[in-house]
């Protein structure tokens, strides 16, 4: 079994469009581990860090896309090839979610898919 799948397969995970895996790393154990010192993440997986507007690099073997999510779970902004040791944050996120550098833009589109719209309420 490879090292990323001992890391991630224990975690919830759920499906999204397109054949990719997301899985939720909100217990102090699975966020302080993350994908540090991990060699590889296949380009169909990615990281849910939940509660976070910030993350950093230590300890990555590889550079990251950074996928921001605001409290409603919808797309904020996408930052592309993080490379280890850096720290990255958004302002008005709310969690992140970790992909290999060149996979952000996929995972978006498919978390884009997923966010339920609300509706304007109507003017009295």
């Amino acid at each position: 079994m490879t090292a990323w799948r001992r890391r991630l397969d224990p975690l919830p995970a759920r499906a999204l469009p397109g054949g990719l895996v997301l899985h939720v790393a909100d217990g102090p154990l699975s966020r302080l581990r993350g994908l540090a010192r991990l060699d590889e993440l296949p380009e169909e997986r990615g990281l849910l860090l939940t509660r976070t507007k910030s993350v950093h690099t230590l300890g990555m073997r590889f550079a990251l896309d950074v996928v921001w999510l605001d409290r409603r779970g919808a797309v904020v902004r996408v930052d592309h090839d993080v490379q280890p040791r850096k720290h990255a944050a958004c302002a008005g996120a709310r969690s992140v979610v970790e992909v290999r550098s060149g996979s952000g833009d996929r995972f978006a589109a498919a978390l884009s898919s997923q966010v339920p719209v609300q509706r304007a309420r109507p003017s009295s």
